[in-house]
């Protein structure tokens, strides 16, 4: 898999994660506890955030990705 296909991936994860927190808002706002579509938005926002992170995590494991902290050398 490319570098770019992977970090397109994650980007759409996180559009994704940040559609469903505005959704959610914005129906807290509208619908003033009236409906649960302010929870059902959060709620998947939620699991589109643990998915993203176990996805993470599991191509680490693989060896798909390669992690390195802040201020680490990179490997030659």
């Amino acid at each position: 898999m490319s570098h770019s296909l992977k970090t397109l991936i994650v980007i759409a994860f996180l559009i994704a994660i940040i559609w469903n927190l505005g959704a959610g808002l914005y129906y807290m706002l509208v619908d003033k506890g009236g409906s649960k579509r302010t929870v059902n938005a959060l709620t998947r926002r939620i699991v589109l955030s643990v998915v993203l992170f176990l996805g993470v995590a599991f191509a680490a494991y693989m060896g798909w990705i390669d992690l390195h902290g802040v201020g680490s050398n990179p490997s030659p």
